[in-house]
């Protein structure tokens, strides 16, 4: 009955379409379709996710990725933290729904996650908070709230800094400059230029700063230098917009990688936070973060939040809700949280661990270059400090896949690579300076 239903439909709409003068041969697009997307130019492929796709369409066997952020286990595979594993089962034994959030998001997730990052004593009953599509959600969002409520006033990031934070911002209709922070000639942060900067800014701009483990450079302020960053802050009336992607990512221990984002508002400074649990909570694919706003009073906190909601409803209207039930039932969960913070600094331990391998297997192969900023870096990425020229070398007679800024993902590595990688790193290198151009 079925067949002979779809065979009438088939038949009536043939009929239909020589009736009606067009043809509905797939194979032969239209003249209307043709024209209208005649000027359409090829996009530029993404800096990052494009050297994955070349990755994988490599046929080299020794081919090795170590662009894109994502942790791997000793063996080069990807890792479901055993906490997640369990908050599943959990989530299954209690009949999660699927019903859709809220605009805002999981509510009791949110709280979990301003805790997580605030403290267990943030004053969250003047912050703002809402679940939002990871990071890249979350500073997306937060882009449009500041264009919309502070208008005229530019956002300067980090140079370097995250290669979609200029996009995104832009998108936002924020204007984007930069402030220094990493001295490539001597693989360290500019310091003072950063403060120069900062303090020469016009007043109430807004400063965009990575919480911990900068990406690309992994190379963070000290506590003390903090304090004098949120001093020029406050002179100059400028907003901080902290971007936290690796918290427990820099010393394995979650509670300390905070420390820059809570010194920031006990120093009370007005602070926007994004926040994602893609690469701590080893949650990539579930888009799974928050954005949130420190308010002066429970009242402002309100008019922000309705706001906040205003931008997220014709956006995407609400965020999934699985990846953020999984980090509510981790965090909800003593024993299991406890679980969790064992297994998150094991992955900043083997990253570690792999930082002083590599170090020692390049003297090792025979460079004499100074690598000791390598494992003076923290988090998932160390910026070496090649060239592009010698990146692109890398990629072109060995196939180890990197950005073309000297970043390498430490996760990538593994004792089975770690030597055909350093002989790599050594060929390209040997004789010539390796200060990033």
């Amino acid at each position: 009955m079925a067949k002979a239903t779809l065979g009438l439909i088939s038949v009536f709409l043939y009929g239909w379409s020589v009736v009606c003068g067009f043809s509905l041969d797939a194979s032969t697009p239209t003249k209307a379709a043709a024209s209208l997307w005649q000027d359409v130019p090829q996009g530029p492929p993404d800096a990052i996710l494009g050297i994955a796709q070349a990755f994988r369409a490599c046929e080299d066997p020794k081919k090795v990725n170590v662009c894109v952020g994502a942790y791997r286990t000793s063996e080069g595979n990807p890792w479901v933290l055993p906490s997640v594993r369990k908050a599943e089962g959990i989530m299954l034994e209690n009949n999660e729904i699927k019903e859709y959030l809220p605009i805002e998001g999981d509510a009791a997730f949110v709280e979990k996650a301003l805790q997580f990052a605030y403290g267990k004593n943030a004053p969250l009953d003047r912050i703002a908070g809402v679940q939002t599509l990871s990071g890249t959600g979350a500073c997306r969002i937060g882009g449009a709230f500041l264009n919309a409520f502070l208008p005229g006033r530019t956002i300067y990031i980090p140079d370097p800094s995250w290669g979609n934070h200029k996009k995104i911002f832009e998108a936002c209709g924020l204007t984007v400059q930069t402030y220094r922070y990493y001295e490539r000639s001597q693989n360290g942060l500019d310091f003072e230029g950063m403060l120069e900067d900062i303090q020469t800014a016009p007043k109430g701009s807004i400063m965009l700063l990575h919480a911990c483990a900068h990406n690309p450079t992994g190379c963070d302020p000290t506590p003390a230098q903090w304090q004098q960053i949120y001093q020029s802050i406050l002179e100059r009336d400028h907003v901080a917009f902290f971007d936290s992607a690796y918290q427990g990512f820099a010393s394995g221990d979650s509670e300390q990688d905070a420390g820059a984002l809570r010194a920031a508002v006990d120093a009370g400074l007005p602070v926007l936070l994004a926040q994602s649990f893609a690469k701590n909570f080893g949650l990539y694919g579930e888009r799974c973060g928050t954005l949130s706003v420190v308010c002066g009073t429970a009242a402002q906190k309100d008019l922000v939040m309705s706001q906040l909601k205003c931008i997220i409803r014709p956006m995407y209207s609400s965020p999934p809700r699985h990846g953020s039930s999984i980090v509510k039932t981790v965090l909800s969960d003593e024993p299991l949280t406890e679980q969790y913070y064992e297994e998150c600094a094991s992955m900043a331990n083997r990253i570690v661990d792999m930082r002083t391998k590599l170090v020692e297997k390049l003297h090792e192969v025979g460079s004499t270059h100074d690598w000791s900023h390598v494992t003076q870096q923290i988090g998932m990425f160390a910026f070496t400090g090649m060239s592009s020229d010698m990146c692109d070398q890398l990629t072109e007679e060995y196939s180890i896949f990197l950005t073309r800024d000297g970043r390498i993902s430490i996760a990538g590595l593994n004792d089975n690579n770690l030597e055909y990688v350093a002989k790599a790193v050594h060929a390209v290198t040997d004789g010539k300076s390796i200060t990033s151009n």
